[in-house]
């Protein structure tokens, strides 16, 4: 259960991610910035070490969605979904990432939806899990969500969808204050459908945010809802070129 928002620039990005889980599930572990295969990641994690969300000093982010209108579920022993980000985390494009995926045992792995968005190259692709096929498509370089929900997918992707669409006719859309009161929304009333979710056996456990500019790279993690706290642990990376993006990372609006 989450919801992941992407703001494109004309140099870089914004990412907004809630995630919604079970009030029995362990808490998850603010970021810490990795070496991997010589590149340098950053990422929240789970206690086991899996993750729903990473960025790379590439300017590469993945996000990770559980896929509930699929109600397949794998036989036998259950793989991790959590490891999926980890094994491919360090990719600078999205050409590697078709055979990284399939190099896991999809079999074992819960339907998924893998969200890619690669700076240089002004790219957003997805690739779908279903338990039959892994499915990959592009997205344009422009404003968009995804949403899952195990308690009623199709109606949280409409009243969700519905949110964002109002909340961009607002002022300032698109800043970092305003992705941020996107993401602690409660409307249309507080609950399952809310952007900012609760329910009695579950909730919105943590908020991520991914700032990508010309000069720099920030992973910022809230290990709570955002209406409950605004405490972010943070991880930076300087960026190779410096050509003066007028929204970087370190101001809420223009």
């Amino acid at each position: 259960m989450c919801t992941v928002t992407f703001i494109s620039r004309k140099t870089g990005y914004l990412v907004g991610m809630n995630r919604d889980e079970k009030l029995t599930r362990v808490a998850g572990l603010p970021p810490r910035k990795r070496i991997i295969d010589g590149r340098i990641v950053t990422y929240p994690s789970e206690p086991t070490g899996g993750t729903w969300i990473s960025l790379n000093d590439a300017g590469v982010t993945f996000a990770l969605i559980n896929w509930y209108s699929v109600l397949t579920k794998p036989k036998g022993h259950w793989a991790s979904r959590g490891e999926i980000i980890p094994s491919i985390c360090t990719a600078l494009g999205p050409h590697t990432i078709d055979r990284q995926l399939a190099a896991l045992p999809l079999k074992s792995i819960k339907p998924f939806r893998l969200i890619g968005i690669f700076k240089s190259s002004h790219q957003v692709k997805e690739w779908q899990w279903d338990l039959k096929r892994l499915l990959s498509k592009d997205h344009e370089w422009k404003p968009q969500q995804w949403i899952s929900s195990s308690f009623d997918e199709p109606s949280a992707q409409k009243i969700r969808g519905r949110t964002f669409r109002e909340f961009r006719s607002q002022a300032y859309p698109g800043t970092i204050n305003w992705l941020r009161r996107l993401h602690s929304s409660h409307s249309p009333s507080c609950g399952p459908f809310s952007t900012c979710m609760h329910r009695d056996d579950a909730t919105t456990v943590s908020y991520t945010e991914i700032c990508v500019s010309s000069s720099e790279y920030f992973l910022s993690h809230l290990c709570n809802s955002l209406c409950q706290s605004c405490t972010f642990h943070s991880s930076r990376f300087d960026a190779a070129a410096k050509n003066g993006d007028s929204q970087d990372c370190r101001f809420s609006n223009p």
